[in-house]
């Protein structure tokens, strides 16, 4: 073993090489041949000795010591000795001190010389890696050149210059071929610990990586002035992005475009020719919506907030624009804006809303006993439900065009008579299918939910506490041919959100006794009762 047997001067020379080479410090390099050189002097005086190898970093000079611990009374004379023979080498020795003795230099034979080398490259690999990660976790988010090194069942290997990065094929645009030698440009998007060495992950279908290519072609985007809100992509085919400026004299979708296209053409050729809407952000959701589905135009767009859903209608002849080519554009619209968006063309949605329209005539035709005129009325302001008609205040139901005080409150005593008829029956029900008092207690929980949670076996409070969120609402499984197959919830059409759903169980549980109720805010009681002027004083 070179580095073993060479003198002082040739030992720190190898030392100074390989730290240079393999650019990591030249005391990890000293510290693995010192380590090397430990192990082999145990091996030469016994692996239960003590042993400490010591290289001077300025001379190289060796120092091999084994240390002994003083006791009172020796049990291993490997490790231990006696005060008085501690004493004897040193005057001011006590119990517990450790005594260096100095050992002579060891001849390394072929075998051990081999072990030690293996001990060396080992340790000098777990540097290299450790400089590896240390200097590309900080990177994440950048965007690299290399060079390709080869190519692994699909997947990119990239020389990076002091370390290899990897694209694998998901992360690659579809149809793109690299050959070794060729200059490839990434997204670092992830730098991981491995047990084969740190790990660099590269992209070139994430969505940032076209964002920092926008960085690097739009000046006012790498200072700041302009922002890219939002991004999706279906890589190698389309993307879309949106743009705000900070200053209101720029155009933030001219200065992505460029004079003749010629900022976001280089972006495009980078992609390998991916087209590239870009359109103006808005903080107003409808707004931002009509804009993400452009080219299309968008007639009327009516929001929903709790589901977060969206629905969207069109002109007829704009319907196969706004959906686009296998649905890409309304699906890259959805992920841009993080809405769910539902398109309908106006004759659909006009022919939707005459059958709602004449199904909420029948029902209140029905449970009203009322005539269409009336019932046709009802519909017509808006009222959807008996509820509303029930508890809405009698001035408003007055106010309907046609009716006076003495019809409103002859309708709302109607109404009230159907609720209390129906909860009677679904009380009934409930009752028939062993449904405690004790769920319908629940806060939260109608007639209507009690029968369906006894008709899906949930029939006590106990039953009903221990139900997860899913058991309520439904979920999805893989089905047998790898399609998601929905899975009803006891609670299925009741248009429950997850956080209804989990209010229901958390309150059934306290009642249950099974955890205690949390208190209310005390802000909100502070803020009430705070005099004027010290609502911040907390």
């Amino acid at each position: 073993m070179a580095a073993i047997a060479a003198n002082r001067t040739e030992l720190l020379q190898i030392a100074d090489a390989v730290a240079r080479d393999k650019s990591i410090d030249k005391t990890v390099v000293i510290s693995a041949m010192e380590e090397a050189m430990q192990k082999a002097a145990k091996a030469r005086y016994g692996s239960e000795n003590e042993i400490r190898v010591e290289i001077d970093p300025k001379t190289g000079e060796t120092h091999v010591s084994r240390y002994l611990h003083v006791v009172e009374l020796v049990e291993n004379d490997k490790t231990e000795i006696s005060l008085a023979d501690a004493q004897a080498r040193n005057p001011s020795a006590m119990i517990g001190d450790i005594i260096a003795e100095t050992l002579p230099p060891v001849d390394f034979s072929r075998i051990a010389a081999q072990a030690a080398k293996q001990v060396i490259v080992q340790k000098v690999r777990d540097a290299e890696r450790e400089r590896q990660y240390e200097e590309y976790k900080d990177r994440i988010g950048e965007i690299i050149h290399g060079i390709v090194k080869r190519s692994e069942f699909g997947s990119v290997v990239v020389d990076l210059g002091r370390a290899e990065g990897v694209v694998r094929r998901d992360e690659m645009i579809p149809r793109e071929n690299f050959r070794a030698g060729d200059r490839i440009r990434a997204y670092i998007y992830d730098v991981r610990r491995e047990t084969r060495g740190p790990q660099i992950f590269l992209s070139r279908s994430h969505p940032q990586f076209m964002v920092r290519l926008f960085a690097q072609e739009v000046p006012e985007i790498y200072d700041g002035i302009i922002e890219i809100r939002a991004v999706a992509r279906d890589p190698g085919s389309r993307a879309k992005i949106a743009v705000i400026s900070k200053d209101s004299s720029i155009d933030p979708v001219g200065a992505c475009v460029g004079m003749r296209g010629v900022r976001v053409q280089a972006v495009v050729q980078e992609l390998q020719g991916e087209r590239i809407d870009i359109i103006p952000w808005s903080p107003e959701a409808a707004t931002f919506i009509v804009n993400a589905l452009a080219p299309a135009e968008v007639s009327k767009v009516v929001l929903d907030e709790d589901t977060h859903r969206v629905e969207v209608v069109v002109p007829d002849e704009q319907l196969s624009l706004a959906i686009g080519r296998r649905g890409q554009n309304v699906r890259l619209a959805s992920q841009l804006t993080g809405w769910q968006i539902d398109i309908l063309t106006e004759a659909e949605e006009s022919e939707r809303r005459q059958k709602e329209f004449a199904e909420r005539t029948k029902l209140f035709m029905d449970s009203l006993d009322v005539d269409e005129t009336v019932a046709q009325l009802l519909a017509s302001e808006g009222f959807a439900e008996i509820e509303d008609v029930a508890y809405v205040s009698l001035n408003e139901l007055a106010a309907v065009e046609g009716f006076d005080e003495e019809t409103a409150q002859e309708l709302q005593s109607r109404a009230l008579e159907h609720i209390e008829a129906r909860n009677k029956e679904l009380d009934d029900k409930r009752r028939a299918l062993g449904v405690e008092d004790a769920v319908l207690e629940v806060d939260g929980v109608t007639p209507a939910m009690a029968v369906s949670l006894g008709e899906h076996d949930v029939k006590t409070l106990e039953d009903l506490a221990g139900c997860a969120t899913d058991d309520l609402i439904g979920y999805y499984e893989q089905g047998k041919d790898k399609e998601r197959v929905r899975v009803p919830g006891a609670l299925e059409g009741f248009d429950l959100s997850s956080d209804d759903a989990n209010a229901i169980i958390m309150k059934s549980r306290v009642k249950a006794g099974w955890i205690e109720e949390l208190p209310e805010p005390a802000e909100e009681e502070g803020v009430e009762e705070a005099p004027a002027g010290e609502e911040s004083a907390e």
